[in-house]
């Protein structure tokens, strides 16, 4: 593997000036601090407390962000239930305008959001650039598609021409968005965008090592004219911060573990508040005999280590067939020995870092298991402190066996287990195998047969000859998981109608569904009957 020494990239209003993290000793913080404030302002805090955050660029520090107490929850809630009310009364056409010029905010402004997300969260920064596009993609989706989603829709009534029925979608209040690490851009905004799109307001909770890139979001929202009052932020430890955001929220979106999701909704159920729940997944990938192999060992590369494998629809288990494997493993070995790595703001890093020491220390204790009881590693198996604190490099395992814990277990790291198959039943069969079911690819140069197969799947989403982003960037199609991976769905028309209560209203005219003129119940129903019989003649519904 080709290596990037960290480097300083455009930083653009970030910093005083170009320095080498590595080498700069006189620099104490990677951030101007009069930037930072302008951020850090934003958070609903009285505590007077403050919590460092550190770069995986360096391991240089990046600010000191003020601590949210569950009072200060309680009041950025009270805030955002009194912008609610006023925001409900804005057209609609008015709330996709803001989403479209958000669209070309982010796309403006992206060299300052790549920067600080690079800082925040050490991936390459291709990575970064996808953060910028989905955000783009997400708010230009639900502005475009607005009136289909939320308009109020005529239905058939009891009876044609005296009953009128409309469905009305409602706003449910103020959502609460508890978003995870590893995508700190898109995961802080595209969950809350179409609940803003739906009329409500939003406290959002974001991960504490990734606050400044939710911050410069939240910023930006304000710059497109969305009410600086509507997208309130809070910060501290989850179980203290992130607790008291489920315990006042009138829906819940989050991301992140398995345990984690469990108790959210728990606490949403003690609540009878809804809640959507992305969480963890140990993705598979099917090779079949007649692949493409160089296009699936470039789609494998993709899959297993965009963002050091820190993506919740990233592949860990690679399933190929007999009459491919050899080929595939040859080419897959070789392109991933090619990529550079690094911890850098520079274009030209394939794979960034790891973002902390435990997601370093999980890595390495999976492949150390794996290793020691009888795992071969083709390629990779280290870390890289001379390329920075937390880069390991990208893995591919032979040999896995269910003793071993990256087996079942999700690594969350650039870390992939190879797996031969002699029949495609079996091939889905080991692919379904496990509690999880968020995403899943396929590779076949029929891509009939690939459609066929994926039904079998029992995945949120399945791509066929791609890893993940053909779902992911088609914003139209809902994204989410089966079993433990989660339940509720982002994206498409599900995307924002869960943040919505559906109200149905009906006017009857003329005549009333009840007796008339002295009519006796029995005589109704005869009427009634002979009612329903010719409706059903008519082939009404």
């Amino acid at each position: 593997m080709s290596e990037q020494s960290p480097a300083s990239g455009p930083l653009g209003n970030l910093a005083g000036g170009p320095h080498d993290p590595e080498h700069d000793a006189t620099a104490a913080y990677a951030l101007d601090r009069g930037y930072v404030a302008g951020l850090t302002r934003r958070i609903v805090s009285s505590t007077g407390r403050t919590a460092p955050v550190w770069s995986p660029v360096g391991g240089i520090p990046l600010a000191h962000l003020p601590q949210s107490s569950p009072a200060d929850v309680a009041e950025a809630f009270a805030r955002a239930r009194r912008a609610q009310v006023a925001w409900a009364r804005t057209s609609l056409d008015e709330r996709s305008a803001a989403l479209l010029r958000l669209h070309d905010v982010v796309l403006d402004r992206q060299e300052e959001l790549i920067d600080l997300v690079v800082w925040e969260s050490g991936k390459a920064r291709k990575d970064a650039y996808l953060e910028v596009a989905h955000v783009a993609l997400t708010a230009r989706y639900y502005a475009r598609t607005a009136h289909e989603h939320l308009d109020t829709r005529r239905v058939g009534g009891m009876f044609p021409v005296l009953t009128r029925t409309e469905v009305n979608r409602v706003p449910k209040g103020v959502v609460g968005v508890i978003s995870p690490w590893n995508y700190p851009l898109t995961m802080a905004l595209c969950d809350g965008l179409p609940a803003l799109l739906a009329g409500n307001a939003v406290v959002a909770k974001p991960d504490a090592q990734v606050m400044l890139t939710a911050l410069l979001g939240a910023q930006m929202l304000e710059e497109a004219g969305f009410p600086a009052e509507i997208w309130q932020v809070v910060a501290g430890p989850g179980p203290e911060v992130g607790g008291a955001v489920v315990a006042e929220a009138d829906y819940v979106a989050f991301t992140g573990s398995t345990a984690t999701g469990r108790a959210i909704a728990r606490q949403c159920a003690d609540r009878l508040v809804g809640c959507s729940l992305e969480l963890g997944g140990k993705n598979p990938m099917l090779v079949l005999r007649d692949a493409d192999v160089h296009r699936a060992a470039e789609g494998a590369v993709r899959a297993v280590f965009s963002n050091a494998g820190q993506l919740c629809v990233s592949m860990e288990r690679l399933y190929v067939a007999d009459q491919v494997y050899d080929r595939f493993v040859d080419a897959f070995v070789s392109r991933t020995r090619a990529m550079t790595l690094g911890a850098s703001l520079d274009w030209s890093v394939d794979m960034g870092s790891l973002i902390s020491q435990q997601q370093l220390d999980t890595v390495t204790r999976h492949v150390e298991d794996a290793v020691a009881k009888g795992a071969r590693v083709l390629t990779g198996g280290n870390a890289r402190p001379d390329l920075g604190p937390f880069v390991f490099e990208p893995t591919i395992l032979e040999g896995v066996t269910a003793d071993m814990e990256c087996f079942g277990t999700e690594t969350f790291g650039p870390v992939v287990s190879l797996y031969r198959f002699h029949s495609e039943d079996e091939a889905v069969e080991r692919a379904n195998d496990g509690l999880y079911g968020l995403n899943a690819s396929i590779y076949t140069r029929d891509t009939r047969r690939g459609r066929e197969l994926a039904r079998r799947v029992r995945c949120g989403t399945v791509n066929v000859n791609e890893a993940y982003a053909a779902t992911f960037g088609s914003l139209g199609a809902p994204m989410g998981g089966m079993r433990e991976s989660g339940m509720g769905r982002r994206q498409g028309p599900e995307g924002v109608h869960r943040y919505t209560e559906s109200q149905s209203v009906a006017v009857q005219r003329l005549l009333p569904i009840a007796p008339v003129m002295g009519m006796s119940e029995e005589v109704n129903a005869k009427v009634m009957t002979g009612a329903l019989r010719l409706l059903n003649k008519l082939g009404r519904a």
